[in-house]
């Protein structure tokens, strides 16, 4: 109780610095093709050498916000308090859009452009603090005739100092009003009557699986046993997708090759699949905001 009040008063004065873990995780939508990424590591190194840096993904969709919110949620949380994260998904670099740093309420800190890509580790998280970054100190020395690469110039320089212990969160730059992230729409997991309703917030993209953000907790309340059927409908903008009977099951060989089941997937969430199949590409189903499920017991 009084640890927790400490840390409390120390993280709202802007004190607090558990980033000198010296860990930066990267995600990008550049991909490895060419040098882009390798130019943020080494900008990096040169604040300090000592830092540890590691790579969340860099094959996120081109210009896929709600993708990089997704898997920021999705990894996040199993990093120590003290990681910083840099990613860089920036259809808008270059315009009026914020460049920020949050700090989660569990201590990980996210430094990325305000453009929606906060949206889930907000909520799921919380936000401790937000603060925007302050160009005129948080900037790569001879920069500022560049205006389309701030992932090198500015958030990886920036992630770089914080890890090493350059700068503190408060020398980020001003503080932010929580209630001003920029937040995406979309479904939340709802139960209305005997229906339960979600979104697919991304795809299990090497087998083609369909994540929903249904938890388990939520979906458990429609009392369905293994082997016992739900009926599942898919929606996009408001059309039909697909609909149709499911066997809700423990694992993939519950069925046959090439049959659907529905299941809950490694982050305890509902999912649909087919054993050895793809079923997103089966059904023509895709992953965002504008994807909807519905769900209910047969």
């Amino acid at each position: 109780m009084i640890r927790s009040l400490v840390l409390g008063l120390l993280l709202l004065g802007g004190l607090w610095c558990p980033a000198q873990k010296k860990i930066v995780v990267y995600q990008s939508d550049f991909g490895l093709k060419d040098g882009a990424v390798s130019e943020m590591k080494g900008v990096a190194m040169g604040v300090s050498p000592d830092l540890k840096l590691f790579d969340l993904t860099h094959e996120i969709p081109a210009y896929n916000i709600w993708e990089a919110a997704y898997r920021l949620q999705q990894t996040v949380p199993y990093w120590p308090a003290g990681t910083v994260f840099v990613s860089v998904v920036d259809p808008g670099v270059g315009t009026a859009r914020k460049s920020v740093v949050l700090l989660t309420k569990t201590g990980q800190y996210i430094v990325t452009p305000d453009n929606g890509t906060l949206t889930l580790i907000a909520e799921s998280l919380g936000i401790a603090g937000i603060r925007e970054i302050d160009e005129a100190v948080n900037r790569r020395q001879d920069s500022r005739k560049s205006y389309t690469f701030h992932g090198r110039d500015v958030y990886s320089y920036t992630g770089a100092r914080l890890a090493a212990g350059v700068i503190n969160f408060e020398q980020v730059g001003p503080l932010l009003p929580k209630q001003e992230v920029v937040s995406l729409p979309y479904q939340h997991a709802v139960m209305e009557g005997a229906v339960i309703k979600g979104t697919i917030p991304v795809l299990d993209i090497q087998y083609g699986n369909v994540w929903t953000n249904i938890p388990a907790e939520l979906f458990q309340k429609l009392g369905v046993k293994f082997g016992e059927m739900v009926v599942v409908r898919v929606m996009h903008g408001g059309q039909m997708v697909y609909q149709g009977e499911i066997p809700y099951e423990e694992t993939f060989g519950s069925v046959e090759v090439g049959k659907p089941l529905v299941y809950l997937n490694s982050l305890l969430q509902f999912s649909i699949a087919l054993n050895q199949g793809n079923f997103a590409a089966a059904h023509g189903i895709a992953s965002g905001g504008e994807w909807m499920v519905e769900v209910r017991k047969k």
